[in-house]
């Protein structure tokens, strides 16, 4: 069965640097685009991040620049580097499969990894 596993989340000051993975496993894992979401308490999820099969990224305004997300088809394995961290960028950050261009439309999410930036 399809599984994503997220670690890498931890407590930083503002400025520093943390990178998140998430280990795939159940399906083909280059065959989908794959993303991050965050969501912060009392707020709305909100996109992050996403790469298609190919490569190509995409990312959101708040986040560009700072973060790169990346993959490792041979490990299964989706990253996200977070530079420069500011506190808005504390939250639960998930891993989300999606078989669509639109990786909001997912269909298999991991349980999150939390971040917390003060």
């Amino acid at each position: 069965h399809v599984q994503l596993v997220e670690s890498g989340g931890g407590s930083v000051q503002p400025g520093g640097s943390l990178r998140l993975s998430c280990a795939a496993s159940g399906y083909t894992y280059g065959d989908y685009c794959m993303g991050w979401f965050r969501q912060a308490p009392g707020k709305k999820r909100e996109g992050v991040a996403s790469i298609w099969t190919r490569g190509s990224t995409n990312y959101a305004d708040s986040v560009q620049g700072r973060f790169t997300i990346s993959q490792d088809n041979a490990k299964n394995t989706l990253h996200l580097l977070l530079n420069s961290l500011k506190t808005e960028d504390t939250a639960m950050y998930y891993c989300v499969r999606s078989p669509y261009s639109d990786y909001a439309l997912g269909d298999y999410w991991g349980q999150g990894t939390q971040v917390t930036v003060s």
